[in-house]
């Protein structure tokens, strides 16, 4: 069987399911209650979904916050006495919250709103978050797409009042209690390792290995990304500072010579269509992270996509109409075909080059991601100035225009020009047009033609389980070598979006399978992932021994010694073998349950909502699995669940008491296999629902809270489970818990045949 369906890249998905979020304009007073709200994006706005297995909502509002947020803050939504939610809280079993720092409250944002989006209004998720509207939508609109990730609509919640509990929902929650009791007797509902305690180990001094090499600035680059950086605007707060210099010693230590950061460049330098006070307090701190960074031999890059849209109505079009270019819903781009914007943009470069003459330098996404030039997503033939010119030249240029604006600041930093998103029938003449100074960085996976399960397709990109290089970026890399060009490639080393709830997959025949290839392929240098995957691991280290001349074997003798060598390296060929079986599709891993795993709850009747990209999956079966049969998605990712447990078990039968890293490689596996397995359950539980099966209904109920507890025991060990940087916290310890009720809750309304 075929489906030769070519799969959807990041800007094709986004394109296709995007509703648009608007800026939201600059306000000179404060905002009424009313007009707070109304700037903040509704989309289709159905009803939201209920919890029924909590005895009400406001039950399920005080369980899902419990850990997060202090109990006066939730009481101050609901009209209620701390006190009050406190005795509904011990009524359902939970124990006395741990509770957050203020700092790692900031933290763990998108967890609360994404926990709280179907239980409040706009206003009252305001007030639990101690948020004004304008951060709100400026997180939904800027913080990596999160409107996208919860599904491109807010869920018409009503108000949520305390009210005392009515005698059947004091029994039902005694019932939570019992239940909570049995299937976990120990306790410790919180997690042993209290949420974000990896922070802090990260942040502790390593004991220097050997002096770190001097920043060269033509070295083959080696660039990843802070484990726990915040999105948006992460200049601003010494609190939540991205790379704190535990975390850099601990980069460079696995191999890397380069971080990055994601900015906006209002946000750094002055340009003709933004004015920012804080500009210069954002030039101090970079200033101070560039020369922390440097001491551990690390340079600093920074990641934008300009000149960003305004909103519509900006008075910046009233003055300069020439500026306005293609409209998208309620914004416009600044058309680059405008002189004057070109210049505002070389400038802007060339003004932060100067402030920060450390710096590493830059890279760019030009077509697609937020909206930038007029044909950054494809609509430039509506706009009367670029319609004349065709989508090469225009990007081309803007790439241009940032290198023009490094040369006239000394020529210093590096320039990325990423063609991510770059049409094959207009990238081999974007690539002729780009000045050679610029270096041409490509993703590698690309196009990749794969097979999974007899399902013919081809990667977009995000893939371990695939080993690239793609004809792609072969293609775009030659193309750009015979101009003299220096390439990059852009991989996902750590983990991708196939599963990021893990800090890595040990699946390092994977890794040093790519980055040999890429070796032979001549290419030096590497972008070792996006958001995700930015924890110091072995797969990082993988890279740095393939390219000093070493194999997996001689990367197990170094991290594992030779009494456990032989062992890991049978261990990692296993587990990436086992993931090679992924059924791969970029909507599968964008909107199938993978991230969340068994924290997903399942659903007694279809909940009419799709799944969002890395979001909440719901019970969208047709959605998670693509172009893949459902049998066939399910089949695969039990192949890939069963072989990570037989790997595991393998090594476990070979050696007796694994030591600390062995260990830790072995716990990652076993959450990977429990969340593939989950996906597989959920899988069924949706077909045999809709089938009517009940029996196999009541069988997914049973299997898939016997898999929550399991993940409720080993998150509960390690808190970097379930943590990703731009999604947070995906689930926490008490979200299996509620799997559980929620399991135990369907499976006892499931009717008896």
């Amino acid at each position: 069987m075929t489906h030769p369906i070519r799969s959807l890249n990041r800007r094709e998905f986004l394109a296709r399911t995007s509703l648009g979020l608007a800026a939201v304009p600059f306000l000179s007073r404060p905002l009424l209650a009313e007009e707070a709200v109304s700037i903040l994006p509704m989309g289709k706005a159905p009803a939201p979904l209920d919890a029924a297995w909590f005895p009400n909502r406001l039950h399920a509002f005080v369980w899902r916050n419990w850990a997060l947020v202090p109990l006066e803050r939730m009481a101050a939504v609901v009209g209620a006495k701390a006190d009050d939610l406190a005795s509904l809280g011990r009524s359902m079993g939970l124990e006395p919250p741990r509770g957050l720092t203020e700092a790692q409250r900031r933290r763990a944002h998108l967890t609360i709103i994404r926990r709280n989006w179907h239980l409040l209004p706009y206003d009252q998720l305001l007030t639990l978050l101690g948020w004004t509207a304008e951060q709100l939508a400026y997180t939904l609109r800027e913080d990596d797409f999160f409107f996208h990730k919860v599904g491109l609509l807010k869920p018409k919640s009503l108000p949520l009042r305390w009210a005392a509990p009515t005698a059947a929902e004091v029994a039902r929650a005694e019932e939570i209690a019992r239940l909570v009791r049995e299937q976990f007797p120990a306790g410790a509902l919180e997690g042993k390792d209290p949420l974000f305690t990896f922070i802090d180990q990260l942040k502790s001094p390593l004991a220097p290995a050997a002096q770190p090499a001097a920043c060269d600035d033509k070295a083959p680059l080696r660039m990843g990304y802070s484990y726990f950086a915040l999105c948006g605007d992460p200049l601003l707060d010494p609190a939540l500072d991205p790379y704190p210099d535990g975390l850099l010693a601990r980069l460079a230590a696995a191999g890397e010579n380069a971080v990055w950061l994601h900015v906006e460049m209002g946000h750094l330098a002055t340009v003709p269509w933004a004015h920012d006070p804080r500009i210069e307090q954002r030039r101090s701190a970079l200033r101070a992270l560039v020369a922390r960074a440097a001491k551990h031999g690390l340079k600093i890059f920074l990641y934008f996509n300009e000149p960003r849209s305004l909103p519509s109505g900006s008075p910046v079009f009233q003055q300069h109409p020439d500026w306005r270019g293609v409209a998208e819903r309620d914004s416009n781009a600044l058309c680059t075909s405008a002189p004057e914007v070109r210049v505002g943009l070389r400038e802007a470069v060339a003004g932060l080059c100067r402030a920060v003459p450390e710096l590493g330098g830059f890279f760019t996404i030009t077509a697609s991601e937020n909206l930038t030039n007029c044909w950054s997503h494809g609509q430039g033939a509506k706009c009367p100035r670029c319609k004349e010119r065709p989508p090469a030249e225009v990007v081309a240029e803007v790439s241009a225009t940032i290198a023009e604006g490094i040369r006239a600041a000394g020529g210093k930093q590096r320039y990325l020009a990423w063609d991510w998103g770059w049409r094959d029938e207009w990238a081999l003449d974007a690539i002729a047009r780009l000045p050679t100074s610029v270096e041409l960085m490509s993703v590698s996976e690309w196009s990749l033609p794969i097979e999974r399960g007899g399902v013919k397709s081809a990667v977009g990109e995000y893939s371990i389980s695939s080993i690239g290089p793609g004809p792609r970026a072969l293609r775009h890399w030659a193309a750009a070598k015979q101009r003299g060009l220096r390439v990059a490639a852009k991989i996902q080393c750590g983990n991708t979006w196939e599963l990021s709830s893990v800090p890595y997959l040990p699946v390092l025949e994977n890794i040093t399978r790519h980055a040999t290839a890429l070796r032979e392929a001549g290419v030096q240098d590497l972008m070792l992932g996006w958001t995700l995957g930015g924890y110091p691991s072995p797969n990082i280290e993988a890279i740095a021994e393939i390219y000093a001349g070493g194999t997996l074997d001689t990367l197990a003798q170094k991290r594992h010694g030779a009494t456990h060598a032989a062992a890991a390296t049978d261990f990692w060929r296993a587990c990436s073998a086992a993931f090679r079986e992924f059924p791969f599709h970029i909507s599968c891993v964008y909107r199938a349950p993978l991230q969340m795993g068994p924290a997903n709850p399942l659903w007694l009747k279809p909940t009419g909502y799709q799944s969002c990209m890395v979001g909440i999956p719901y019970d969208d079966l047709k959605g998670w699995r693509a172009i893949y049969p459902a049998e066939i998605f399910t089949a695969q990712l039990e192949k890939v669940a069963a072989g990570f447990e037989a790997a595991i078990a393998k090594l476990r039968a070979t050696v007796a008491a694994p030591p600390p890293a062995l260990e830790e490689e072995l716990l990652f596996a076993e959450v990977a296999a429990l969340h593939f397995a989950s996906v597989a359950q959920q899988s069924r539980a949706v077909s045999a629902r809709d089938a009517g099966d009940l029996p196999a209904l009541r069988q997914c109920c049973a299997a898939e809270a016997r898999l929550a507890v399991r993940l409720h025991a080993l998150q509960s060990r390690d808190s970097r489970i379930g943590f990703e940087a731009s999604n947070q916290y995906y689930y926490t310890p008490h979200d299996l818990v509620e799997k559980v009720i929620n399991c135990r809750w369907l499976a006892a309304r499931i009717p008896a045949t």
